[in-house]
């Protein structure tokens, strides 16, 4: 276990290495632009959205039941990903008549309609985690303590 470890680290620092050599073929601006978009990401992250995730998933455990929350979690995380995944051509940027490699497509109704998917997804599994038998998880649930049968005798 511990050579493969080994290896993976070693790989890693290639891969790191590579691209470190990668960035350096740029101009010292691109490269303090690259780090200062860097910063800024970690700061952003950190100091923005970490502290909204951690509210709503309070938010989220005081207001929706047991079962929902993990799947709305999730429905959850895929939108926010979406939704950053639809910042740089929501609003089309360089869109003009000489340029033909932006893609001529609605994105704002893309990103809707996938959002929509999300969404109809965790309606339907929360459906058919209703419409499908009950599981024993379920059963145990709903027994109490004195619901026991009795122990088969020892042999």
């Amino acid at each position: 276990m511990t050579a493969v470890r080994v290896i993976l680290m070693g790989l890693g620092i290639a891969v790191g290495l590579y691209g470190a050599s990668l960035l350096w073929e740029f101009p010292t601006v691109i490269i303090v632009r690259i780090v200062v978009w860097a910063l800024a990401g970690v700061v952003l992250h950190d100091f923005v959205f970490a502290p909204i995730g951690v509210a709503l998933g309070f938010a989220g455990r005081r207001i929706l039941p047991h079962a929902w929350q993990a799947p709305v979690a999730v429905a959850a995380l895929c939108s926010v990903v979406l939704a950053f995944l639809a910042v740089p051509v929501f609003s089309r940027p360089g869109a003009r008549p000489d340029n033909m490699t932006v893609l001529d497509r609605n994105y704002p109704l893309g990103l809707w309609l996938s959002l929509g998917v999300v969404w109809l997804g965790l309606l339907c599994y929360m459906l058919a985690r209703r419409l499908l038998p009950v599981r024993q998880d379920q059963v145990i649930e709903q027994q109490r303590a004195d619901d026991v049968d009795s122990q088969p005798p020892t042999v």
